[in-house]
């Protein structure tokens, strides 16, 4: 039924209830008057066009439903970083570089008996290192490894004894110039650690690295009484967190190509009872001699350490070692005969006292018996040596570090170069030594 039907039922029906009413009222009433039929009619009229305007009105829109709530935005991705690229690889490395200054102005510009910080009256590069290193574990692989670069003057003289090695003929000449190490290591069970390759020693109560000892320079000990490294194999036990013994099988002291068919082996063993206190003994025998397997080198070498409070710590040093010199065929064939038997000892003390963890000021002091003249390269029997070193470290930032050394050297004859007298029993010397660190491992 369209619009115009419906209108017009409703208006007869409005129509036909009007009459009625108005009938019955008739019958029940009195007539009505005119003024009042023109009333109902008008009533009617307004009645019928409020129906017509409601018919013709579209009906409403029905209500839109309400909007869901977004969803909220996934958190954005970590921006990915060096220490997540690498997993369990750690690089790091530093930059080591120094002025120095010494009060006997050798004309030579270096300076006698020291290690890395050679240079006087200028600056100098002592080294450069870069390190990638990952440690075995029982968990998320056993197999580990490090490999570690140097470049400058504490490289050159780390392998200085590489070139040629002192063997007839050898076709292989430090190749490995720029290796300060480079081994695997494997995980054995939760407790024994093999490695194999190229490490340093563990003989002394110094490295190599300036940033990881108390003073910036080497002393007596580090640069005269032991080697800087091994090339072999060794095998680590710990017992538990206290104890722990490793044994070596290695080439020897300072060669990677062996200049004999010997082998010198080792061990050490680390006792540390608790916070305070901690032991390290150890002890390397084997021949050394280019070509001679029967003279056997030894050394005996002990570092105890001891921190009585957070702020001090005390450490102590002692080396004791001997050699057989000797002379015989360039192939080894044919008897050896015994020049002499060199021995050398020394003792160093360490006191640190660090207020904060920004400043510290270290001190050190060594005595150094190089008997024949042997380690020192002087051949001056009855050789005895001593320095006294002072060493005030701060720290710029927590890769930034800077370190003011004074240090007086001194021994029983006239072997350090001086500008006026041509050599003298001591020398003074100052050094300013700037070490920028980093690593990915986490701080």
């Amino acid at each position: 039924m369209n619009k115009t039907s419906r209108l017009t039922l409703v208006l007869a029906a409005a129509l036909i209830a009007s009459m009625f009413g108005a009938t019955a009222t008739c019958v029940a009433q009195t007539s009505p008057t005119t003024d009042d039929l023109q009333k109902k009619i008008d009533d009617l009229e307004k009645q019928i066009a409020d129906i017509k305007a409601q018919i013709a009105a579209p009906a409403p829109a029905p209500a839109a439903p309400a909007a869901a709530a977004a969803p909220a935005p996934a958190p954005a991705p970590a921006a990915p970083t060096i220490a997540t690229l690498l997993g369990p690889t750690t690089l790091s490395g530093f930059v080591d570089v120094y002025a120095g200054y010494n009060g006997n102005q050798p004309d030579t510009r270096t300076n006698t008996l020291r290690n890395f910080d050679i240079n006087t009256g200028q600056f100098g590069l002592n080294m450069i290192e870069l390190i990638a290193d990952k440690a075995p574990d029982a968990t998320a692989g056993r197999v580990g490894y490090h490999v570690s670069l140097g470049f400058g003057q504490a490289m050159n003289l780390v392998n200085s004894t590489e070139v040629g090695n002192g063997i007839p003929n050898a076709t292989i000449t430090n190749f490995d110039q720029y290796l300060k190490e480079g081994y695997i290591d494997y995980l054995v069970g939760k407790k024994l650690t093999v490695t194999v390759g190229k490490f340093v020693t563990p003989a002394g109560a110094e490295v190599i690295e300036s940033k990881d000892n108390w003073n910036y320079s080497r002393g007596l000990l580090f640069s005269w009484a032991i080697p800087y490294f091994h090339f072999g194999a060794s095998a680590k036990y710990a017992f538990n967190s206290k104890f722990s013994v490793t044994g070596y099988l290695v080439n020897g002291w300072n060669n990677s190509i062996d200049n004999n068919t010997g082998k010198t082996t080792g061990f050490s063993a680390a006792w540390t009872p608790n916070a305070k206190w901690s032991i390290i003994e150890n002890y390397l025998v084997g021949p050394e001699q280019a070509n001679n397997n029967g003279d056997f080198r030894n050394l005996t070498d002990t570092v105890i350490s001891y921190n009585p409070t957070a702020k001090l710590s005390l450490m102590a040093n002692y080396d004791y070692g001997r050699d057989h010199v000797t002379t015989g065929t360039s192939t080894g064939v044919g008897p050896f005969t015994d020049l002499y038997q060199t021995k050398w000892s020394g003792l160093a003390g360490y006191v640190k006292y660090a207020p904060n963890a920004k400043y510290y000021l270290a001190v050190r002091g060594e005595y150094f018996d190089d008997n024949q003249g042997f380690q020192t390269g002087f051949g001056l029997p009855g050789l005895e040596l001593s320095e006294f070193t002072v060493t005030f470290q701060r720290m710029l930032s927590k890769a930034l570090i800077t370190r003011l050394e004074v240090r007086t050297d001194s021994a029983d004859q006239k072997i350090f170069r001086d500008h006026n007298t041509g050599f003298a029993n001591n020398q003074t010397t100052a050094t300013l030594g700037l070490i920028y660190a980093f690593s990915t491992a986490p701080q």
